[in-house]
Formats: structure tokens, C-alpha cells, sequence
């Protein structure tokens, strides 16, 4: 994954394309909400590390869910094996999506660059 295409520095924070939960080596989508929302925080980490940058840089997620209200919980559950408190805030929505479950974007604070975060 190459951050040109993928994510965007500007005024002291990355902005990140939405993931979906493809590997990137294998082109192989897990089966079921959970796994699925774990192979998308791995990709967005793997752009994260590209710019010196971890998930807990991330200030704000935004989620677009298949199925809301049947699969949150187990978003959720997944989600919060990456992030720890404080999490970042977060907005999950359903959407209707291409054959995939869930589908992921963030914003993270480039330390250096202006960005703040408190």
C-alpha cells in the first residue's frame, strides 16, 4: 500500500482513503464482521506506519457498516482489540457497500506538523 494514493497530510493531520478489508498481499477478504473489521485496521495501520505514525495518532474514525444494527457488536468487539482509551471518536453509519462488510477511514494527528491533539 503506498500512502500517495492512500492517504494525505494536510494542515497537521493524515486523512486516509475508506479500507476495505482486503489483504493486501493475497487479495483475500476474512469471512464475517469481525475478522473483516480487524484486516481493515491492519491496512490502515500499515498506511499509519508509512508516515511514522501508530493508531493511537489516530483522533477521529469514521465507519461505514453493511448491516448497522446486526453486525455493530461485533465491529465493536474487534474495534477495541486496536484502540484503547482514550479512543478516538468515531462515527459509524450502514452503507450500503460492494460486497464487503465494513469499510473504514481516519484522521490522525502528524506530530511536528501543527496538528494538536489534547
Amino acid at each position: 500500500m503506498s500512502l500517495n494514493t492512500l492517504g494525505v497530510v494536510a494542515g497537521g493531520f493524515l486523512y486516509t482513503a475508506g479500507f476495505g478489508p482486503q489483504d493486501p498481499v493475497t487479495g483475500e477478504i476474512p469471512e464475517g464482521v469481525g475478522a473483516q473489521t480487524a484486516q481493515v485496521l491492519r491496512n490502515v495501520a500499515a498506511v499509519l506506519a508509512e508516515q511514522g505514525l501508530t493508531l493511537r495518532d489516530v483522533v477521529k474514525v469514521t465507519t461505514h457498516l453493511q448491516h448497522l444494527k446486526r453486525d455493530f457488536a461485533g465491529y465493536d468487539a474487534a474495534y477495541r482489540e486496536f484502540f484503547s482509551e482514550p479512543c478516538p471518536v468515531r462515527t459509524t453509519v450502514g452503507s450500503d457497500l460492494m460486497d464487503i462488510l465494513v469499510e473504514i477511514d481516519v484522521v490522525a494527528v502528524v506530530p511536528d506538523t501543527g496538528g494538536t491533539f489534547h
